[in-house]
């Protein structure tokens, strides 16, 4: 049974080869007749409107399931919920507010459960980032990709898929707000250099990729006034644009804050490739169905 609740869940073979599935226009209908149950504690239009199209692709049904629908470890725990839709569905797929939830239902080994965003990771971006910077310039040209803002999610799996693919990474955070220690050992680890700086200016420097998230995610609302102002050095703008490579390219996984994390300037650029991603994000959730579901047949 392979469970997708990391990017680094994938040997580089596989993450290669899901790459390669998602950038096909063409699958078989891997999942025809069969159902896949998207479960939400955290509302998204980007990832229910691709993971839904994407499994309508596959020949497959989509599920939408509402957090009160199912009352995970309040009406019935989450070891329960992921055996009853065994019987029900091919995949389970969840976005949660705690990773250990999906962990726990990883566990219990019924089917493939897969991650749609949790608060340690969000891999199935990182797949969309990665089929991106594939597309526009070549994972293989690209020698470094930049993060500017929170050490979050988004920043986690991107680090680590860059790595896995031999990327060399940056990451610039205001103090307090930057990887800690057993983050940057799981991003050695997977293979890759990073470098870790308090600077904007200096993480940029020789990038192809600049990237940024909110400064504020989901569930963080209470932070947003000590937030801003830890933050409003760390605005991607074109002066900061400018220190990276020429030909670099900007990258968001949206929603942005247009004047907070990122210039309506720099968004709506050339150099933007925020759309391209978002749309990725399909292909890409296409791409990781095939390949774990065709996991699931080999070993049947």
């Amino acid at each position: 049974m392979r469970h997708f609740l990391e990017i680094d869940d994938l040997t580089v073979q596989e993450l290669e080869l899901v790459l390669e599935l998602s950038a096909a226009t063409n699958l078989p209908k891997s999942l025809n007749g069969q159902g896949v149950a998207l479960i939400f504690e955290k509302p998204s239009g980007r990832t229910r409107n691709s993971m839904e199209m994407a499994v309508v692709q596959l020949g497959g049904h989509p599920m939408y399931i509402k957090p009160e629908e199912l009352g995970i470890d309040s009406r019935e725990t989450a070891e329960d919920v992921v055996r009853v839709m065994a019987g029900y569905h091919a995949v389970l797929a969840a976005r949660v507010f705690d990773h250990g939830r999906l962990e726990r239902m990883a566990a219990a080994n019924t089917m493939p459960v897969v991650n749609l965003l949790s608060d340690l990771a969000h891999p199935m971006q990182a797949l969309a980032d990665l089929l991106t910077i594939e597309q526009v310039i070549g994972l293989k040209k690209v020698g470094k990709v930049a993060y500017v803002g929170d050490a979050n999610n988004v920043w986690r799996s991107l680090a680590i898929g860059c790595s896995m693919l031999g990327i060399q990474t940056s990451v610039a955070s205001p103090a307090g707000h930057g990887p800690n220690l057993g983050d940057l050992e799981r991003v050695q680890v997977a293979g890759g250099s990073i470098q870790v700086t308090e600077d904007p200016d200096e993480a940029v420097q020789g990038a192809d990729v600049v990237y940024t998230d909110v400064w504020t995610s989901m569930g963080q609302e209470e932070e947003t006034s000590q937030r801003l102002d830890a933050f409003s050095r760390f605005t991607v703008n074109s002066d900061l644009m400018a220190g990276a490579n020429a030909g670099s390219v900007f990258m968001h996984c949206l929603p942005a804050h247009r004047g907070q994390e990122v210039t309506n300037e720099v968004i709506e650029s050339p150099q933007s490739k925020v759309f391209l991603q978002a749309h990725n994000r399909m292909h890409s959730a296409r791409g990781l169905l095939s390949w774990i579901v065709g996991e699931v047949a080999q070993h049947d």
